[in-house]
């Protein structure tokens, strides 16, 4: 069971994922040894994790979530081969342990969406349904921004941890991500949205040091300067900067990996809703204010609304679905594909081999 200082360390990283310890310390009133000891114990028993991830905007990437239905007997192994792929996150097993998601980030030069369809999904037989719909327009971010996480600590004490905000961040945020808020939203009230990109003002490309840094980050986002300077091959003060910069730019942002179902989150669901086009900004704006869900994303095929419940029990998971889903009556189809377990969340595969920790 989490205590109040784990609830209060992890709301803490959420706010800055690279927060020094002594900061969280003095913020939650204990010491600092007490939370480095507290964040050791999480990351080995609670799947804890900090990663540092590209904004794909920034990183010329579209994002695809892939739905795959298998034979019973080849969906694990199905799940752990996309999982181990560099381009996936969020790999999940759902609808009775036979379907697949997956969502993979693809570049505009690798073509790795067409690539994953076309060539390597139809050498799998056992593979007898897959359909790929395009990310469009992501109103509210991945896990990370599910309000569990933002429970623990006080408007005050928010506002202390917060680090320095981005000044050019995109207006459609990717699963995983979310605005740095001094306070969680209410229920019914939309989250808040960054100001959009300002594209008449170039940034510099990526350089080969900033793609080293972005993919030791994605290992630990925690890692500290020595380490990433000897990943990098560049100084510590040089990583210091640029990391700064990477931030400062939205470049880079930082997500927290725990199992929901520690936080209280047992029962978790993605909603496949239909949304009358003229209606859909409104709806999407509207879920993007409820408490229970962690991402709400325009896509592209049958369904054009996508949502990510996460909710205590299938009780709560009915009441949210009769009494807050049925009262838009914009919404004139849903589907429900329950999560069972989660292979891959937003960073890549530990030692561990999967998120085994509950959803």
């Amino acid at each position: 069971m989490l205590d109040e200082v784990d609830r209060g360390l992890i709301h803490a990283l959420h706010i800055d994922g690279r927060a020094p310890f002594g900061r969280i310390a003095e913020v939650l009133g204990t010491s600092t040894q007490t939370v480095a000891r507290r964040y050791r114990r999480l990351r080995a028993e609670a799947a804890l994790r900090v990663v540092g991830l590209p904004n794909p905007d920034r990183a010329g990437q579209t994002q695809w979530m892939i739905r795959l239905t298998a034979t019973p007997s080849t969906v694990q192994d199905l799940a752990q081969s996309l999982a181990r792929r560099a381009d996936t996150s969020w790999v999940k097993l759902a609808s009775g342990g036979t379907e697949i998601f997956a969502v993979i980030h693809a570049s505009s030069d690798t073509q790795a969406v067409p690539t994953l369809l076309l060539h390597d999904i139809p050498r799998r037989a056992s593979i007898t349904a897959v359909s790929a719909h395009c990310l469009l327009h992501t109103y509210l971010g991945g896990p990370t921004a599910w309000r569990g996480h933002l429970e623990a600590l006080t408007d005050q004490q928010q506002q202390q941890l917060e680090p320095p905000r981005a000044t050019d961040t995109p207006a459609g945020r990717p699963p995983g991500t979310d605005t740095p808020a001094s306070r969680p939203p209410a229920a019914d009230e939309p989250s808040p949205q960054p100001p959009t990109t300002n594209r008449s003002a170039p940034r510099p490309p990526l350089t080969r040091a900033d793609h080293d840094l972005i993919d030791a980050l994605r290992q630990d986002g925690r890692a500290t300067h020595a380490d990433l300077a000897a990943a990098t091959g560049v100084s510590q003060a040089t990583v210091a900067r640029r990391l700064a910069d990477l931030r400062a730019n939205g470049t880079i942002f930082f997500d927290v990996e725990i199992a929901p179902a520690l936080l209280g989150a047992t029962t978790q669901a993605l909603l496949w809703m239909t949304v009358q086009p003229g209606h859909l900004d409104r709806v999407a704006t509207t879920l993007a204010g409820h408490r229970e869900l962690a991402l709400v994303a325009a896509t592209t095929g049958r369904t054009n609304l996508l949502a990510n419940a996460l909710c205590h029990s299938p009780a709560d998971l009915h009441d949210y679905l009769i009494h807050r889903l049925g009262g838009l009556d914009a919404i004139h189809a849903l589907e429900t594909a329950p999560v069972l377990h989660t292979v891959k969340a937003a960073g890549p595969l530990t030692s561990a081999a999967s998120f085994t920790r509950g959803n």
